[in-house]
């Protein structure tokens, strides 16, 4: 006869339940596929431990004011807060290597990277590219064609006046609309839009 082994969510609604076993038996269940995501991100198994720490905190907590929904599957939801903490960490930390000059006049080695960009500063950027793209759904649709346009067609004003057949100054108009409305909206969601 073969062993019945509780979902992920049969172990969920236990934990609801008062079962505090059954979250240790999910926590266990998934730990080393989360650090082993961690620390192959953040290549510091202290840093890992702390991230993974934080990233089981951060479940648990919401399990047990009830704000976890079940909409897919429990691990993809664990592995996306981990996700998340990593680019809160970078984001904060601004881990770029520098070079102390002790002069105080110019140095070309104060105006230049002395790396490629990183894993961390690459996801930081995406991050902040996919954050981007979901304001701008919010926008009017007249301001989010001018700004699609502009910045990702890369049209010159000119040009977005007689694709769209209004003047200049109404293109003009609608992009600066566009840009104070996504002001608002970062803050408003409050959307950290820097590495």
């Amino acid at each position: 006869m073969k062993a019945q082994f509780p979902s992920d969510k049969d172990l969920i609604c236990q934990f609801l339940e008062g079962n505090q076993y059954s979250l240790e038996k999910l926590i266990q269940r998934h730990q080393n596929r989360v650090f082993a995501y961690i620390l192959m991100v953040v290549k510091d198994k202290q840093l890992a431990d702390d991230i993974f720490q934080d990233t089981f905190i951060k479940v648990i907590n919401t399990v047990k004011s009830g704000a976890y929904k079940e909409e897919g599957k429990f691990i993809q939801w664990v592995m996306r807060i981990a996700h998340n903490l990593i680019i809160d960490h970078f984001r904060k930390s601004k881990r770029l290597p520098t070079v102390e000059n002790d002069k105080d006049d110019f140095d070309i080695f104060d105006t230049i990277r002395f790396t490629d960009p990183s894993v961390e500063d690459r996801m930081i950027t995406e991050q902040i590219h996919e954050d981007v793209r979901k304001l701008i759904e919010y926008l009017p649709a007249e301001q989010k064609e001018v700004l699609f346009m502009r910045h990702y067609s890369e049209m010159s004003f000119k040009d977005i006046a007689e694709q769209t057949d209004v003047s200049i100054n109404t293109a003009l108009g609608r992009m600066r609309y566009a840009l104070i409305n996504l002001r608002k909206l970062i803050k408003e969601k409050n959307v950290i839009l820097t590495k």
